[in-house]
């Protein structure tokens, strides 16, 4: 995929997922998350090369400042995320993101650690992020999950499943299947 093939699927992902979008040419124009998405695109092909990665965080900053949206160059984002007014927006160094995702303001993808290792999260394909949620360390959120407004996910979320608390516990989105409710961690009483 060119990358004009891949900035147009980017403008059709957002008018797709927003019901306030009226045309293509209005998301190109006012919506930040988008502006966010194609500055990092730039960045993170910067970040692949040594010599680059000073402009690539340069970059990173500038659209920060503008956007409200601060992604990591060296962050890996898949194809169609839709970041729903971006503000405040944090994805750290190592967070991987799939495709198809829906992410609302105030997410963060973070770490939890200083050391120089796989310390943010990996967000599968078709996840939603909910509204200030915050995915902290090298969790992995499963393929077609949500994760709840204010959620604070610090344990794996499996795939197909709501993760919402603090700490977010997560339940099964198919009736009758059960999740695992890691019993050391979480109250079973909570689950009911």
């Amino acid at each position: 995929m060119n990358i004009f093939e891949l900035l147009k699927e980017d403008l059709h992902a957002a008018k797709n997922q927003d019901p306030a979008a009226t045309s293509l040419f209005e998301v190109a124009l006012v919506y930040s998350g988008v502006h966010a998405l194609w500055s990092h695109r730039l960045a993170h092909a910067m970040w692949q090369k040594p010599h680059l990665r000073g402009p690539a965080r340069l970059i990173s900053q500038a659209t920060k400042a503008l956007t409200g949206v601060s992604i990591h160059p060296g962050a890996t984002i898949g194809r169609r995320l839709f970041i729903d007014h971006g503000t405040g927006i944090v994805v750290g160094e190592t967070a991987e993101v799939g495709d198809d995702v829906l992410m609302y303001q105030g997410v963060t993808l973070g770490g939890r650690a200083l050391s120089k290792t796989k310390r943010h999260p990996t967000i599968g394909n078709h996840v939603m992020l909910g509204s200030g949620a915050k995915v902290l360390g090298p969790v992995i959120v499963g393929e077609h999950s949500a994760i709840g407004a204010n959620a604070v996910v610090v344990r794996d979320v499996p795939p197909r499943s709501v993760a919402v608390g603090l700490p977010a516990i997560s339940r099964s989105k198919d009736p009758g299947a059960t999740v695992d409710p890691r019993e050391d961690f979480i109250d079973p009483a909570l689950l009911t």
